[in-house]
């Protein structure tokens, strides 16, 4: 049987060499500490729950959801997004929703490239953004993040071969798997860049409320309030402790949301109405599980770090995302996998190898904090114990 040629580059994906690795770790009798993948531990908040057990029982709600169908979500959608960041959004046309804003951020290349188009993506970055430039039979070029550019890419530096065939480019500032973060000026720089070789901007925000630090980070469309070639992209999955439910949405121009609403048409309906109206609830409703979601977070950072730096592995302190990102000691400087297999076979902690995020991420690992503070000190006595070995 012979397969498209679109897969190839999908064969290696970070998380599926993880979980190999793991789950042999684990028949061998490791007991896992699991720090390689960024789901929640946390609960979703109870009146969010409310909201969607109420909708069980209305059959109203059991049947196939179209587009009209969404619009209280949309409405609630738009609602928050002026609230938080002063930009007008017209719940009709800028908002679509998402099974997860990782559907938009792969399915939006199907609407925009043709094939041997190239796409602008960050390395290190997150692996559904190739993906989708891949399935769309577009081309990537990379543009490296260094820790001497505060993880910012440097725009002039795309050559200009690629800018004549380019048709977008992804940013996702609080960045993962940097925890870099970017301000407004750096947006508005983007926003003139893509104006320059008429590309589309995709921002991909799902950490919009895990800060530390000084300002909150800013929205695309702060940069771009008429909304003239930006499309970003939110998902509840952070913010309100809702990863299983899948549910995130677009927003931005309304020709690329019209386009993504087409692709997406093409492949899916929605999701349960219920989880819409429990994702209604976690916009509309109090915020003040966001702000204990954050302060766990901080709290769990600073554990984390501090026991890396007594055991001597220094690492930058993030302002904001829920990870951290350790440059490695010698002698794993470029072998990233191979540490973080060795280490989840010998001690059953599981991290995120930089490689696996892209070319320039070699040298790395990405530690997520998703377990109590108790836990994670135990994980950095197990790593201690493999560095020394």
């Amino acid at each position: 049987m012979q397969l498209a040629d679109r897969l190839k580059p999908l064969q290696a994906n970070v998380f599926a060499d993880m979980d190999r690795a793991k789950a042999k770790a684990k028949a061998a009798g490791q007991q896992i500490i699991d720090l390689s993948l960024g789901s929640s531990d946390l609960p979703t908040p109870s009146h969010i729950l409310e909201a969607i057990a109420a909708s069980l029982s209305d059959r109203n709600t059991h049947g196939y959801l179209l587009f009209h169908g969404t619009r209280n979500f949309r409405q609630a959608a738009a609602q928050w997004y002026t609230q938080k960041f002063g930009v007008a959004i017209d719940p009709e046309t800028e908002v679509l929703p998402l099974i997860g804003s990782q559907e938009g951020t792969a399915h939006l290349p199907l609407a925009v490239l043709n094939p041997g188009d190239f796409a602008l993506l960050l390395d290190p970055g997150y692996p559904s953004h190739a993906g989708g430039v891949y399935l769309a039979g577009g081309q990537i070029y990379a543009m490296p993040l260094q820790a001497e550019n505060n993880f910012l890419p440097i725009f002039s530096d795309v050559p200009a071969p690629v800018l004549a065939q380019a048709r977008m480019m992804v940013l996702s500032y609080p960045h993962n798997p940097t925890t870099a973060v970017a301000s407004l000026d750096f947006f508005k720089t983007a926003v003139a860049f893509c104006d320059q070789h008429d590309l589309v901007l995709v921002h991909d925000f799902p950490y919009a409320d895990l800060y530390f630090t000084g300002d909150p980070p800013p929205s695309i469309l702060q940069a771009d309030p008429e909304k003239t070639r930006s499309i970003e992209f939110f998902t509840l999955s952070k913010s309100y402790n809702m990863g299983g439910f899948r549910v995130g949405y677009a927003i931005g121009n309304a020709t690329l949301i019209q386009a993504l609403r087409q692709v997406k048409a093409s492949v899916d309906f929605n999701q349960y109405l219920g989880i819409l109206n429990g994702a209604a609830a976690a916009l509309n409703g109090p915020q003040d599980t966001v702000h204990q979601m954050v302060q766990t977070f901080q709290r769990r950072r600073d554990v984390f770090a501090a026991a890396l730096h007594r055991i001597g592995w220094e690492v930058p302190v993030p302002t904001a995302t829920m990870y951290i990102w350790a440059k490695l000691p010698e002698p794993w400087t470029a072998r990233s996998l191979d540490f973080a297999i060795q280490l989840v076979e010998q001690t059953g902690v599981a991290v995120s190898p930089g490689a696996g995020f892209g070319k320039t991420g070699e040298g790395y690992v990405r530690f997520a904090l998703v377990h109590e503070p108790a836990i994670l000190e135990t994980a950095v006595d197990r790593i201690a114990q493999f560095l020394r070995s």
